[in-house]
């Protein structure tokens, strides 16, 4: 009898190899390798770097080649900012960066969004793994590969990188690239960031990465397959090129400096720098205390609906080991645009460490290397593949938020300080996309750079600035209105007019933004966008006693030609939101105010589109602002006397504007009185204010208080939306109804209503 066993024999080398070419042949598709995608840790030491760091390393070298290759990647940045045809490569939103062979990022441009590079690591190591010693592809000198899906290692799918090989005896022993937010990428709405995105497919171009730029010489026939997926055939091509020259500029002088120092100590220079960050920031973590500080932060709307979606971020210290812990962020949305793969979410994790936590360390990848982050797969900050992700920054940034506020707190007993404390800076796109066909013919799709111009946080000693920078780039613009008119349909008739009260108030106060109103004329079809929340719940906060920004609307005017009031009062000129909104100068106008979610909107001439940008965070209790900062204030018409009053409590002569100290000192010692009135023990207060569930009615997604595995959201049915609460493993999918379904619905229960009501009234009557 033949004995019967369940243990599998082992493969002989013949069978594996059969069944390794049967796999390979028979793969339906390759999507994002999880092991890839879910590492941020830098690659261990390869064989040859090994070797090229035995022979020693002369540190006199290794900082020749970094100011080296410093100045080279500045270069590039230079030139794809000179000669780009997107407003985000006019306007900065770009970066150049070396890697080592194994992808990590070692050196990233002085200017640009740093975000951008450190997230290049995911597609570099996918091309190393999958098409280098793949026949039908390869790795070779003079070979360009190009990617913007997100889901493969990107902030987002508008930015498009051009990644190409530094070679050597036909080794790979480095890496060059160029990323631009080009802006129009094909999606369901012009511009490149869809809010109106419900399934993937709505995102546009999804390239995962693949060679465009064969040994030197350009795909045409990949060219024409992208410039037939997008809005803007020639922004596609253009700024193609544009990446293509830039990167081989940097290769030029990454060669030269080969030529000079040899390819061991160059190999050597980049590892040792990787490294270098690497020990500086396990040091770093150890000085500061141990312990857990937290921070949520919670998005209002789906872009499209009002909801509250939470972000969680907790931060745990322990010698010299930091854990971030994500769990209890809200569940993603499988037909919203809002949702973040989680490698967006740390490469604004790196932008928040290498721009506000440690500025002074060299810009790599390792500065984040040794961070743990413990996340739950299925959230809106750590998206499926499966999920639309138009509008990932909406976590993304919330994502920079939470690490820039808990790093303030963090320090804030630490005698050795690398930067100084700073309120949130602002954190939404409030700006205008736009798209439709120009007055030269042409089909555009793209953005205003007026997002550029976030205001600032206050420090512990100094205001905060006014619109200066994006917290994703310091060294951006934010274009000049007369360049877009040359190029667009539309006129900014407002642009860039601070607005009155708009600032996190503090002892130091946050930087103010400025607003934004725009009206197209004389072109068959053309319309706007927003992709911005917080227009009922402040999108960031204060820090130590300071407030937060306001809320801010989109504001429209529709049915009137605001061109053609002009033209026959030109005093109608004199516009800002609020005057526009409360005096409503144009008769016949249809005002509105709606959140800050707005699709795609086909706009008629002169009608008017208004936005402002928020404010930076205050920091420090506002009843301990100098009083004649206030005053100062008030005479630039930055404040309006009821905000002197009621949050400084300032007491001043309105005609003359001086200062009346003791009235002043009277109110301040009222404001105080009135506090501790309000006051209550904290027990009493907790007992009193804290609840079991979120309010029946709100449309609530995420953790609800400490517990973190369970998750609370708001499902649909048939007969209705019914509240969950479950881990995230055992949530339904989640997916928000139509609101035009939800209005016929509601529109064909009235009718219903009154058909019913009109058969009783003729029943009573017969």
């Amino acid at each position: 009898m033949t004995a019967i066993t369940n243990d599998p024999q082992p493969l002989t080398e013949q069978e594996q190899t059969w069944v390794d070419q049967f796999m390979d042949e028979t793969t339906l598709f390759l999507g994002p390798d999880p092991e890839i995608m879910r590492s941020h840790s830098i690659a261990g030491r390869s064989v040859y770097e090994d070797a090229c760091i035995a022979k020693g390393v002369d540190r006199a070298t290794v900082e020749r080649v970094r100011k080296r290759v410093a100045g080279a990647l500045d270069e590039g940045y230079e030139m794809c900012e000179a000669q780009g045809a997107a407003p985000g490569a006019k306007w900065g939103d770009l970066t150049t960066a070396i890697y080592t062979a194994a992808g990590d990022v070692s050196y990233l441009s002085c200017h640009g969004v740093i975000a951008f590079s450190a997230i290049l690591h995911h597609p570099i190591r996918y091309i190393m793994k999958y098409w280098k010693d793949e026949p039908t592809v390869g790795v070779h000198p003079g070979d360009g590969f190009i990617h913007n899906d997100a889901r493969f290692g990107n902030v987002h799918n508008t930015d498009q990188s051009m990644i190409m090989p530094v070679m050597r005896d036909g080794e790979i022993i480095a890496w060059v690239a160029a990323t631009i937010h080009e802006g129009e990428n094909g999606a369901c709405e012009p511009g490149g960031m869809p809010s109106g995105s419900e399934t993937a497919f709505d995102d546009g171009l999804r390239m995962s990465p693949f060679k465009i730029v064969e040994k030197g010489h350009l795909r045409r026939d990949l060219l024409t397959f992208l410039q037939h997926s997008v809005r803007d055939p020639k922004l596609q091509l253009a700024d193609l090129k544009v990446k293509i020259g830039s990167v081989n500029r940097i290769m030029e002088r990454v060669d030269a400096l080969i030529d000079e120092v040899g390819v061991e100590a160059f190999v050597a220079a980049l590892r040792v720098t990787i490294e270098d960050v690497d020990a500086e920031v396990r040091r770093r973590i150890s000085e500061l205390p141990d312990g857990t500080v937290s921070f949520n932060q919670f998005m209002d709307s789906t872009l499209k609906e009002n909801i509250l979606i939470k972000l969680a971020c907790k931060i745990h210290i322990e010698g010299d080991k930091m854990t971030v812990d994500l769990r209890g962020t809200g569940p993603e949305i499988l037909n919203r645009a809002i949702n973040s793969p989680l490698c967006s979410v740390k490469s604004m994790f790196m932008q928040a460490i290498l721009a506000f936590w440690w500025p002074d360390l060299p810009r790599c990848t390792s500065a984040m290397s040794c961070i743990e982050i413990i996340s739950d797969e299925g959230t809106w900050a750590d998206a499926s593949y499966d999920a639309p992700m138009g509008q990932s920054l909406q976590a993304s940034f919330r994502g920079f938020s939470a690490f820039q506020s808990l790093y303030g707190k963090m320090q804030f007993s630490t005698p050795n300080k690398y930067s100084n404390v700073v309120a949130n800076w602002f954190n939404q796109i409030n700006t205008f996309l736009w798209g439709g066909i120009t007055q030269h013919g042409d089909t555009v799709g793209n953005l205003c750079a007026d997002l550029n111009g976030m205001p600032g946080g206050a420090k512990p000693f100094k205001d905060g600035e006014d619109s200066v920078s994006p917290l994703f780039c310091a060294m951006a613009d934010t274009a000049e209105q007369e360049v877009m008119e040359e190029e667009v349909p539309f006129m900014q008739l407002v642009s860039k007019r601070l607005v009155r009260d708009n600032m996190g108030f503090g002892k130091f106060t946050g930087g103010m933004g400025y607003e934004m109103i725009v009206a197209s004329e004389g072109t068959p079809h053309w319309g706007f966008m927003t992709v911005t929340s917080g227009a009922k719940f402040s999108s960031i906060y204060g820090m130590f006693g300071g407030y937060g920004c306001g809320t801010y609307p989109l504001a429209t005017v529709k049915g009137v030609n605001v061109y053609d009031a002009i033209r026959e009062d030109p005093s109608k000129f004199d516009l800002s939101m609020e005057k526009v909104m409360n005096e409503q100068p144009f008769d016949g106008g249809k005002y509105a105010t709606h959140h800050m979610g707005l699709q795609f909107d086909v706009a008629k001439d002169g009608e008017l589109y208004m936005i402002a940008q928020g404010a930076g965070g205050g920091y420090g209790d506002p009843l301990e602002r100098d009083p004649e900062a206030v005053l100062k204030d008030i005479e630039l018409n930055r404040i309006t006397a009821k905000v002197a009053r009621d949050i400084f409590a300032v007491a001043y002569d309105e005609a003359t504007l001086r200062l009346d100290a003791d009235a002043t000192a009277e109110l301040r010692t009222q404001a105080r009185r009135d506090r501790l009135g309000r006051g209550r023990p904290y027990q009493e207060f907790v007992d009193s204010w804290v609840t079991e569930e979120p309010p029946a009615d709100l449309l609530y997604y995420g953790s609800w208080g400490d517990d973190t595995d369970d998750l609370t959201a708001t499902i649909f049915e048939i007969d209705g939306p019914r509240r969950v609460k479950a881990p995230i493993g055992e949530l339904p999918i989640i997916m928000i109804p139509d609101r035009r379904e939800l209005k016929i619905a509601e529109l064909e229960a009235q009718v219903a209503r009154l058909e019913a009501k009109h058969g009783e009234t003729v029943h009573r009557l017969a």
